[in-house]
């Protein structure tokens, strides 16, 4: 019994190991989005900061601001979606099957 808690926490501790790895390696990564006429492009680094923001100079128009203001928040929540999915698809594995509480 004691060489199989031994060995299952090694598991543990390889395991523990490969998510601290996948971690970082999101949080390095670069995320990039821009809207669908390519006015406004973001980059988010995978610790969901913004890294990142151009607006073609076409956009700004003084008389016309919500949409710039509108055009720019879904352009970031686009780029912070990918961090999320990205997250989803690399650690997920490491707890599919747990059942966890969260």
């Amino acid at each position: 019994m004691y060489g199989n808690m031994q060995g299952m926490m090694q598991k543990m501790q390889k395991m523990q190991k490969e998510m601290e790895k996948a971690q970082r390696n999101i949080e390095e990564s670069l995320f990039e989005a821009t809207d669908t006429n390519q006015l406004v492009k973001v980059q988010v680094n995978g610790k969901k900061e913004l890294t990142e923001l151009h607006i073609e100079e076409a956009l700004v128009d003084p008389e016309d601001i919500d949409m710039l203001q509108d055009l720019v928040l879904a352009t970031v929540n686009d780029a912070l979606s990918q961090v999320d999915a990205e997250t989803e698809q690399k650690m997920g594995k490491f707890t599919k099957g747990l059942n966890l509480p969260f």
